[in-house]
């Protein structure tokens, strides 16, 4: 009998362990859009969201004009690191390197380019996510933008490898010169 009154408590507790856990610090309202896994193994999960608003990275100077309805493609574009203070509960860099391999394995055998939704309401951050590692692209911009694979994987590492406990950080970003778009790298606990 005491089993029958315990049952519904941990069917409760399981339900609420096996729900998705998103990240709202960067997409306030953030629902899931689509979902797969992706990377030689398929084990880096990819999930495109949608967002309430979109949390920018840095404040604009200037507002961008709207611009003709073609995705703008900004792979090699320059953007600038910045490590998050203070150390402590950073990702795991070997870990934010299986991601980047799975991006790379993805431009060799899908293509080097892809497509992130503008980031204007409702937008569409792209979040991909192994282990304790967590990585996302929001596009800030009023447009669809193009990115390659390889740079994304190239900054993974960067950010991974360098803003660690030992550089005194916990993870980071790289904002774009003109702040269209920036990748953040972060453990999967925020």
């Amino acid at each position: 009998m005491q089993l029958l009154s315990f049952l519904p408590a941990v069917l409760l507790a399981l339900s609420v362990a096996a729900s998705p856990v998103i990240d709202e610090s960067f997409c306030p309202g953030a629902k899931v859009v689509s979902e797969t896994y992706i990377g030689k193994d398929k084990n880096v999960k990819v999930q495109s969201l949608s967002c309430d608003t979109i949390v920018k990275a840095a404040p604009k100077e200037k507002v961008l004009l709207p611009r003709a309805a073609n995705d703008l493609n900004v792979c090699g574009t320059h953007c600038n690191n910045n490590c998050f203070l203070p150390a402590g509960g950073g990702p795991d860099p070997n870990e934010c390197h299986v991601i980047s391999d799975a991006l790379l394995y993805e431009g060799q055998n899908t293509g080097t380019l892809f497509q992130i939704q503008n980031g204007a309401v409702p937008g569409n951050p792209t979040v991909m996510q192994y282990r304790s590692c967590k990585t996302f692209f929001v596009n800030q911009d009023v447009q669809p933008l193009q990115f390659c694979r390889s740079q994304w994987a190239q900054i993974i590492d960067s950010l991974a490898f360098n803003c660690q406990a030992t550089q005194n950080a916990h993870g980071g970003n790289c904002v774009a010169d003109d702040q269209r778009w920036y990748i953040q790298v972060q453990s999967i606990n925020g």
